[in-house]
């Protein structure tokens, strides 16, 4: 019984030490390598810090010269490179059809200043067309009163005063008068103001 159970002793401690062996193993890697590696680590960031030297940035260099982790960035990349294309684009685009906008603007503002001065003008002829005939109605007016006056003078009294006249108005008054009077009045002018009163009224 005795040998029996050392035997059974003897079997729990060899399973013990089996099974303390790993955390052996694992205990000698942890204090081998693991804690050397960190100090050296800590001392290669404190030495960095020092010096300056991002090592964050170096290894982002690293990491993005790796193909298969920087594709997927190299894709937003290029995708953000041809969104701002696009809008570069664009706006080119809108700046042109602003400047086209603005010139049409600039060309009716153009032809409505021109229609404007169009009409304005228009306006002053049609003022000075409308003057003119009312100055026209009352010169007809005037001369219509003077012919009479002349065709109620005696032949005698109105030879003197058309010869004395200028031409111009002389030969209005005298090419408006009756044929009668016209001959009585003749015959009370000298032979030569006769005759080229004559031959004035036989150009017209």
């Amino acid at each position: 019984m005795a040998k029996k159970n050392i035997t059974k002793l003897d079997v729990q401690v060899d399973e013990m030490e089996v099974e303390n062996k790993p955390a052996g193993f694992f205990k000698k890697i942890f204090y081998l390598f693991l804690i050397p590696l960190m100090f050296v680590i800590a001392i290669a960031l404190v030495i960095a810090t020092v010096t300056e030297v991002n090592v964050f940035k170096m290894a982002n260099n690293v990491t993005e010269k790796i193909p298969f982790l920087n594709a997927d960035e190299q894709e937003v990349v290029e995708n953000s490179t041809l969104n701002g294309e696009k809008v570069v684009e664009l706006q080119a685009e809108i700046q042109q059809k602003e400047a086209q906008i603005t010139q049409l603007q600039t060309q009716m503002d153009a032809a409505t200043s021109e229609k404007d001065e169009l009409l304005a003008e228009q306006e002053r002829l049609m003022f000075e067309i409308e003057k003119l005939k009312r100055n026209q109605e009352e010169s007809q007016k005037d001369f219509t009163e003077i012919l009479s006056t002349f065709e109620k003078m005696s032949a005698k009294t109105a030879a003197p005063i058309l010869v004395q006249m200028s031409d111009t108005e002389s030969l209005r008054i005298m090419s408006s008068m009756k044929p009668d009077t016209l001959s009585a009045i003749f015959s009370k002018m000298s032979p030569e103001d006769a005759a080229r009163y004559t031959e004035l009224l036989s150009q017209q």
